[in-house]
């Protein structure tokens, strides 16, 4: 028992020095692109050596892809709480903020995420899987329109979700660039975009 008490410390210090690490790669990817950002650069801003780096992740794809993993379970769950179709027929302002919430916190909590995975200098085996995460959204509205409103056509049901996607995607990035204190601001913009929009369709 003695001895496992201290494999169990070194393994959690080793799991927050990959957290670490992999927090210093989201920035500098973000800031610098896929293409431009080195492992130097990565270790001094989790400020460790690059020596310590290479304990953990042998390349920059190494880290990319510690990266991806993390940001496509977070967007995962993110999908399960927004598109619930139990929820369909609450009164719309509340369908929108239930939907809205989930999304906004998970690009919240992982500012960059979404431009550094749609980077064309990202292996396209990074970042397909996370791009396809992003593209589903549409059916999952599609889902929850489908349930509140099921006389509502196919064709019709598509095109509203695809245009929903839009209006939450073209002021995302406001909300998440925001000051703290004008963030709310941006997100009551946001909702009161799509309940406009959305209204006159399946309210």
């Amino acid at each position: 028992m003695s001895e496992e008490a201290p494999a169990r410390r070194r393994q959690a210090r080793g799991q927050r020095r990959m957290e670490q690490l992999t927090d210093a790669a989201a920035e500098v990817f973000a800031e610098a692109g896929y293409a431009r950002a080195t492992t130097n650069a990565i270790a001094a801003r989790a400020g460790v050596s690059p020596g310590t780096l290479y304990q953990f992740f042998k390349n920059k794809e190494a880290l990319a892809e510690a990266l991806a993993t993390r940001y496509r379970e977070q967007l995962r769950a993110a999908h399960e709480k927004a598109f619930d179709v139990g929820y369909a027929q609450l009164p719309l302002p509340e369908l929108i903020d239930r939907m809205a919430a989930p999304m906004i916190q998970v690009n919240l909590d992982n500012p960059g995420f979404k431009a550094l995975f749609a980077d064309a200098g990202m292996p396209e085996r990074l970042a397909a899987p996370t791009r396809a995460l992003h593209q589903a959204v549409v059916g999952k509205i599609e889902e929850v329109l489908a349930a509140r409103a099921p006389s509502l056509p196919a064709a019709e049901r598509r095109t509203t979700a695809v245009v929903a996607t839009q209006i939450f995607g073209a002021l995302l990035g406001t909300v998440v660039s925001a000051a703290e204190e004008e963030r709310e601001i941006w997100i009551r913009e946001l909702k009161r975009a799509l309940q406009r929009y959305l209204e006159p369709v399946i309210a």
